[in-house]
């Protein structure tokens, strides 16, 4: 096979595609297995066991990007579908993304001065609960390193869809407002993605609390790195 044919578009899509049914199929079989962490791992186990550089399959993995805008602003429609019955709630759900933004902040500075990491490793993992393009955006202004961030994003937010409902369930909270602030706050659009298969109305309550506190964050950062 040429070299030339991993620098079609096509490749990047398909293998995407196809690692990401395979991975579908397989979360039906086990629950427990997390379909955005095998697709990846298997995209990054073939382009290491072939030798296929990163930039041939990012030729097509861009054009799957390009949809994740409005895929992710698609996210919201199920919070305007329920919005009637939730804008009572605005108020706590606003408040406990910021306690939640807040915190994420806080973690950060704690565990970066408790294992003595440099500032920039710091402002790189301060907007890792937020999105990733914005997380990306929030480090580079920050004067992190936007690449890093937007790996630390990403795991984030794998980690959160994978943990976060367990962990939820553990402590006994049962609200869906409550279980799509969470999620939302901590683990942005992978774990929102989680949620909307358990309940429509989490999945939109964290779609808006993702983008609450994609807001809030950068805001609360203000005056972290001016008392840094």
């Amino acid at each position: 096979m040429s070299d030339a044919w991993f620098q079609q578009p096509l490749f990047g899509i398909t293998i995407t595609v196809v690692f990401y049914v395979a991975a579908q199929l397989l979360n039906g079989r086990f629950r427990r297995v997390n379909p955005l962490l095998v697709t990846s791992g298997g995209i990054m186990a073939l382009l290491l066991l072939c030798d296929i550089p990163y930039d041939d399959y990012r030729i097509g993995g861009e054009v799957i990007t390009f949809f994740l805008g409005p895929a992710t602003v698609a996210l919201a429609v199920p919070f305007y579908k329920y919005f009637r019955k939730l804008k009572g709630q605005l108020l706590p759900i606003i408040s406990a993304v910021s306690a939640g933004s807040v915190c994420g902040l806080l973690a950060v500075w704690g565990i970066s001065s408790l294992f003595q990491a440099s500032e920039q490793i710091m402002l790189t993992l301060m907007p890792k609960s937020v999105t990733t393009p914005i997380a990306i955006e929030i480090a580079e202004l920050l004067g992190g390193t936007p690449e890093m961030a937007g790996v630390f994003a990403v795991l984030t937010g794998l980690l959160g869809s994978m943990i976060g409902p367990t962990i939820l369930k553990l402590c006994k909270i049962r609200s869906d407002e409550a279980i799509g602030a969470a999620m939302g706050t901590a683990a942005h659009g992978i774990g929102t993605a989680r949620v909307m298969h358990d309940s429509e109305i989490q999945g939109g309550i964290s779609a808006f609390a993702m983008g609450m506190s994609s807001i809030l964050t950068p805001l609360f950062c203000i005056p972290l790195i001016w008392w840094l």
